[in-house]
């Protein structure tokens, strides 16, 4: 459905060494850089993460959170283990989410600006 999300962000230095990080062990890194500007994805940018001059404010309620496709559930604890080295809070460590699904194996973070994030296998391993 979508080709692409961005967001905004305060510092883009900051952000690139989390999710340099934390989307490694997913399989995507950084394609596309310029002043301000991040291209995260695998063969093509899908992510784009951009200095903004007032990013939208982190609300816990919102529903607002993004969610990555994670090749195993190993890459699911290491995503979450390598966010929260570089700044990013807890918000469900890894594990099974019954209530989502049998086979639902994810984990929640929240970046330095507040986006809530997850990154999600639906394999058993």
């Amino acid at each position: 459905m979508f080709d692409h999300i961005s967001i905004g962000v305060r510092d883009s230095d900051t952000s690139k060494r989390f999710y340099d990080a934390a989307l490694k062990p997913l399989g995507y890194t950084c394609l596309s850089r310029s002043p301000g500007s991040l291209g995260y994805g695998k063969e093509a940018v899908r992510y784009w993460v951009n200095d903004a001059g007032q990013p939208v404010p982190a609300d816990n309620d919102s529903g607002l959170h993004f969610c990555f496709a994670a090749p195993t559930r190993a890459g699911v604890d290491a995503f979450h283990a390598a966010a929260l080295r570089e700044g990013g809070k807890d918000n469900g460590p890894p594990g099974l989410r019954a209530a989502y699904g049998d086979n639902y194996y994810a984990a929640f973070v929240i970046d330095p600006d507040g986006y809530r994030l997850e990154a999600y296998c639906g394999e058993a391993d």
